[in-house]
């Protein structure tokens, strides 16, 4: 089934500070999105040359808009998206601007999401260096691994299914919209959350590998860390509003923070307890040790010394997601109540055809 141009999509690319991404990215949309495909940047307050490299797009491309989003975050973005110019319109598709994607992306996800009747559709994730900056080769290595990703099913997913969750490619307007679009309160896991109400409203979501994507990771240590605290915060949070269950995947760096601390307070008591103190650190040696091993039969499967560094980066990843997940377990904010009504269309009559 080939999609209808008639039906029109909505292609929403929420960006900040992505001057360097942008004009390949819209480039190729542009070239490459179906008929009657809207595309709009989503603009969270950028200081480089994200804005003007959109308006110039758009004075030159009556398929390409620009809107701001003061709320910054990518909840509000896609939101603001459907509402100002979501009206008339299938399918909505979410693409973000440090990633690279296939010829015929757009297109293939609308056939898919016609032919199977879904809700969603959703697409494995690969990781690649975009740089020759070590660290950054390092960290894509790891985190095509179970060590890096914890085998999350969207992570290099080869066959097609039903999933509860995976990275957000496709879903449809009309779906969207009814359970309230992204709960804004969430800054991060608002696509897990999303998915959470989506398939209690009866929504299935189609895992679909023959669009898999690039994720180009971060190029130091610390910007790292501060993504997976986020990403642990945002599991919290999703945890506190659904009452859901943490997956094995993610118990695992969740008792990665009790680990340090039972390290921390054996080396405290170790004057009073000798020898017997020894064991609080038994969980944390562990870890390491595993870490460390796997980063070097890592290293050895890839033939490169640098890899070697995999495992204390993926330590630090761990502890980052548990410090996250903890921090909004023990003093962070609870969310309000989820988003009840339908996300209410703004839309005016010259933003109803692209």
């Amino acid at each position: 089934m080939k999609p209808d141009p008639s039906l029109g999509s909505l292609i929403v690319i929420p960006c900040l500070d992505e001057e360097r991404h942008l004009p390949g990215l819209l480039t190729l949309l542009i070239d490459d999105a179906p008929p009657n495909s809207l595309i709009v940047v989503v603009d969270g307050g950028s200081t480089d040359g994200t804005v003007m490299c959109a308006e110039s797009f758009a004075a030159r491309h009556a398929n390409v808009r620009l809107l701001h989003n003061p709320a910054r975050i990518q909840s509000a973005a896609v939101n603001t998206a459907v509402r100002a110019l979501g009206a008339g319109r299938k399918w909505l598709v979410r693409i973000d601007a440090h990633l690279t994607y296939p010829r015929g992306y757009v297109a293939g996800l609308i056939e898919k999401g016609e032919a199977l009747d879904v809700a969603a559709v959703v697409v494995p994730m690969v990781t690649e260096a975009d740089t020759r900056e070590w660290f950054q080769k390092v960290l894509a290595a790891l985190q095509n691994t179970v060590l890096g990703t914890g085998g999350a099913a969207h992570r290099g997913a080869r066959t097609g299914r039903f999933i509860e969750h995976g990275h957000h490619a496709l879903c449809g307007i009309a779906a969207f919209s009814a359970i309230g679009g992204y709960d804004e309160q969430f800054s991060h896991n608002e696509d897990a959350e999303l998915d959470i109400r989506l398939r209690r409203a009866g929504g299935r979501i189609w895992l679909e590998p023959q669009f898999t994507i690039i994720y180009h990771p971060r190029r130091a240590l610390r910007p790292l860390m501060r993504q997976y605290f986020k990403y642990g915060e945002g599991r919290a949070q999703t945890g506190q509003r659904h009452k859901t269950r943490l997956k094995a995947r993610q118990l695992a760096p969740l008792s990665v923070l009790p680990a340090v601390l039972c390290v921390a307070a054996s080396i405290a008591l170790a004057p009073f307890m000798g020898a017997l103190s020894l064991w609080g650190a038994v969980p944390f040696a562990a870890w390491a040790c595993f870490s460390v091993l796997y980063g070097f039969l890592l290293a050895i499967k890839q033939r490169d010394l640098r890899i070697l560094a995999s495992g204390p980066i993926a330590m630090a990843m761990h502890l980052a997601w548990s410090c996250g997940y903890w921090r909004q377990i023990l003093v962070g904010f609870r969310p309000g109540p989820e988003p009840s009504r339908p996300l209410q269309s703004i839309d005016r009559p010259h933003a109803e055809q692209a």
